[in-house]
């Protein structure tokens, strides 16, 4: 399931952890600050997936969209909101 993105800025690493965690906690999740990545299996146990550690090369793609887009979406959706925030400056 893990494509190992590489991020752009690899320093902006702990403050996307940060904004994970901040977004997926004000969504109701429990989030450990330390490994905000967790959140997946929360997430794919409300779903029903059988998500585990290590490989998941039996998920389909659904199924991994339905652990990861409400993850990144409400990321996205946040940083669209943080930057219309700051155009209004």
């Amino acid at each position: 399931m893990t494509r190992n993105n590489k991020i752009l800025v690899p320093e902006a690493r702990a403050g996307l952890d940060q904004l994970k965690a901040r977004v997926m906690k004000d969504k109701g999740y429990r989030v450990n600050p330390e490994k905000p990545d967790n959140v997946k299996y929360e997430i794919a146990r409300e779903q029903g997936i059988p998500l585990k550690e290590g490989n998941n090369g039996q998920l389909t793609s659904e199924q991994a969209g339905k652990i990861g887009g409400p993850i990144g979406g409400n990321m996205v959706k946040e940083m669209i909101k943080m930057a219309q925030e700051q155009m209004k400056k």
